[in-house]
């Protein structure tokens, strides 16, 4: 016999996406753009819960991805990936007993792995600053700016991980939404801690993530023309052993797979489009892909299907 509803119970859903960007809109109010790097089909799920000022969610991706990301005006996103993983948050590295946290309205990117899951918690800054303020904390949420990562006791990290579980897949033994609410709002203050602040970065970071944004925004500006290494060398001012470098330490992959990856994604988002009547092929040769062959099967190879499929399915959900 099923328990009835209580009338206080957070709201739940669940969706799933067989197409990377199709699941970044699939987030209730963030604004992203996911880029599949990992080859073959892509999967993804997530269950959000939202309670008064919070959205809570665990989010799984079968496919390695770069996320560019922005959460909602005035709140505070935290996360937590369920498990160990090579993740980074604007090119830096999550350590083990490490979680991400970034201010609404800041652009950041992510770059996840294959099988990754986690876990997130946004919360309105003035929730928050409620919360401090009747638990005698102090709270300088302008710290946050500069600490993309922030270092927390293993124990606490695992400790919040359960609750969220809890709360996103088992309803919290039934707790109902006041309740839920006041064990995230503990959670919270717990791991914003002014002692979790980790704010520094390797000397090098700085030259290294310019390089790296430097060949994006001249990838975006010439999505036609043909780059080699040699111009990328040239337009960044960096032999190629940096470029690679800087490219491995910042996203975790080569210049090549950046470029392939990043245009094969670009006309990916075209074909998905239902209003989208160009051919393949011309579609293809706007973002660099002037052999039809060799494209259709580097799309495959990254996407598991051909762009044909890609239309069809497109055209059939319109």
């Amino acid at each position: 016999m099923h328990s009835p509803i209580s009338p206080d119970a957070p709201g739940r859903s669940t969706r799933e996406a067989q197409d990377a960007d199709e699941h970044a809109h699939n987030l209730t109010n963030w604004q992203q753009e996911y880029d599949q790097l990992g080859a073959g089909r892509f999967y993804g799920r997530i269950d959000e819960v939202a309670l008064e000022g919070f959205q809570l969610f665990k989010e799984h991706t079968n496919r390695s991805l770069r996320q560019q990301c922005n959460v909602w005006k005035d709140s505070v996103w935290l996360g937590i990936p369920a498990q160990t993983a090579d993740c980074r948050i604007n090119g830096l590295q999550v350590d083990s007993n490490q979680l991400m946290c970034r201010p609404g309205e800041r652009d950041f990117e992510l770059m996840t792995p294959d099988a990754f899951d986690i876990y997130g918690i946004v919360v309105k800054q003035d929730v928050l600053l409620r919360a401090a303020e009747r638990d005698g904390r102090a709270l300088n949420l302008a710290n946050l700016e500069s600490a993309p990562r922030l270092t927390v006791e293993q124990h606490k990290l695992d400790q919040v991980r359960f609750l969220l579980e809890r709360v996103v897949n088992h309803g919290a033994n039934g707790l109902n939404k006041q309740l839920q609410q006041d064990l995230a709002t503990t959670a919270l203050l717990a791991l914003l801690g002014e002692e979790h602040l980790s704010a520094e970065t390797a000397p090098s970071y700085n030259h290294r993530k310019r390089v790296v944004e430097q060949v994006k925004a001249h990838l975006a500006a010439n999505p036609q023309m043909a780059v080699s290494i040699t111009e990328l060398c040239e337009l960044t001012h960096v032999s190629r052993r940096t470029l690679q470098y800087s490219f491995e330490s910042i996203l975790g992959i080569s210049p090549l797979q950046f470029l392939r990856t990043a245009r094969l994604n670009q006309v990916r988002r075209a074909l998905s489009d239902p209003q989208h009547d160009a051919p393949v092929a011309i579609t293809a040769a706007n973002w660099g892909f002037w052999h039809p062959g060799q494209f259709a099967k580097d799309y495959k190879a990254l996407f598991g299907e051909n762009p044909s499929e890609t239309v069809r399915r497109a055209q059939a959900a319109d």
